[in-house]
């Protein structure tokens, strides 16, 4: 075969191919040829590719920058490279894209620029299923399974990041530690089902009273919650905790074996302080401990602070 025939048989390979392949001219920034396949995967027609301007305009706009700049970079340093982008289609959609490119160069200068046009969606969907399925699975493992709250295992990454932050800005720091009054009694009564209903209405519950973003309420364990406050001085952790008290008796959730009342009530221990450097976070919690058993020793159905 002569040379006209190879290049024929060469086209002819390439364009049966799903990957899309395409030339550049470096100095001109024009296209010298692109595959047909082009249209069929994004609906622009091959002779609408006339300059590298084309595939930048193409690029997903929240891509477009970072992606040129890129490959602009890449291509004058003469190093092949690739990318993955969302490309525009000509009726407004988009599809994932991988450009593999090959820099052709002459004497350290960079003369064309010839690659491959890739269709990755299946295999980006996939990557983002992924993704999200990761995601889900962290959220998870920092959530309590019957109440939807925070669960200890994120209360304690917490309280270790929120800890030395109050010791570096002098701010002081709150812990509610809270226990539904006679919950065994309860359950005892009205059956598991009954109990974990409570539950979950007293966890909806403290989702509203704790509003700031820095704010965590967690399920500490069993019917024991904690409220972890940073930036929150003791006046302020006292009235939440008093507002937490009042909004759970007002849910009006029977509880006939109660011996402080005819509902379900809450016991509140409050503790504030500016820790400092030699202090461990547990002396939050135990103060706040301590103030709840002398709350469950005062009466129940009331906040003990520190």
């Amino acid at each position: 075969m002569n040379n006209n025939q190879d290049t024929e048989v060469y086209k002819t390979l390439l364009e049966s191919t799903r990957a899309i392949p395409w030339a550049i001219d470096w100095e001109t920034k024009k296209f010298e040829y692109i595959g047909p396949q082009i249209e069929g995967l994004l609906g622009w027609s091959q002779d609408s590719w006339a300059t590298a301007q084309e595939w930048i305009d193409r690029i997903h706009q929240d891509y477009r920058e970072d992606i040129t700049t890129y490959c602009i970079t890449q291509s004058e340093n003469g190093i092949d490279h690739e990318a993955d982008y969302p490309a525009l289609t000509k009726n407004g959609d988009f599809v994932w894209i991988r450009d593999v490119v090959h820099v052709v160069r002459e004497n350290g200068v960079t003369k064309k620029l010839v690659g491959f046009m890739f269709d990755i969606s299946k295999r980006k969907g996939l990557e983002n299923e992924l993704l999200e399925a990761n995601r889900r699975l962290k959220a998870f493992s920092y959530q309590d399974g019957l109440t939807g709250l925070a669960n200890r295992r994120l209360y304690d990454q917490t309280l270790e990041t929120e800890w030395p932050r109050a010791i570096r800005n002098r701010q002081p720091i709150s812990m509610i530690l809270l226990d539904i009054d006679y919950f065994k009694d309860f359950n005892d009564l009205y059956g598991h089902l009954e109990g974990d209903s409570c539950l979950q209405k007293i966890s909806r519950t403290l989702e509203t009273v704790t509003t700031r973003s820095t704010d965590i309420c967690a399920r500490y364990g069993g019917e024991e919650f904690v409220l972890l406050l940073p930036d929150t001085d003791i006046d302020s952790a006292m009235a939440i905790a008093e507002k937490v008290r009042q909004t759970i008796r007002d849910l009006k959730i029977p509880h006939a074996a109660s011996k402080v009342d005819k509902y379900i009530t809450i016991s509140a221990g409050v503790c504030s302080m500016v820790p400092e450097m030699n202090q461990s976070p547990s002396i939050l919690f135990n103060t706040a401990d301590k103030q709840l058993y002398l709350a469950k020793n005062n009466s129940r159905n009331c906040v003990m602070s520190a």
